[in-house]
């Protein structure tokens, strides 16, 4: 009966411990209202600089990193993706793609 009173107990502190919620929290704007208007929510965005974001995004696909293009093409090839799985993708490539096989 006495453990149970004491295991009682601890299981109340416990749930006071985690399931408190602070002043804090109570305090933030977000708590009243979380949604703001779509003009407030893309003020701090400016267009030019959304447009000039993604033709840098597209100059970068272009001009990818050869372990990048590597990986890529190594992920292409199922046997060679198994084994990177296990080597890495570097040595995959130089394992199927690496020397170029003639017969």
């Amino acid at each position: 009966m006495r453990t149970l009173i004491i295991l009682t107990l601890l299981a109340v502190l416990v749930m006071a411990a985690t399931c408190y919620e602070s002043h804090e929290s109570m305090e933030s704007h977000e708590y009243l209202n979380p949604f703001i208007n779509r003009r407030r929510a893309n003020d701090f965005i400016q267009a030019d600089t959304r447009l000039e974001a993604i033709s840098q995004e597209r100059i970068r696909e272009r001009n990818k990193a050869p372990q990048e293009r590597q990986r890529e093409i190594c992920e292409d090839y199922y046997p060679c993706e198994l084994y990177a799985f296990r080597h890495g993708y570097a040595a995959a490539y130089r394992h199927y793609f690496g020397r170029r096989r003639t017969k």
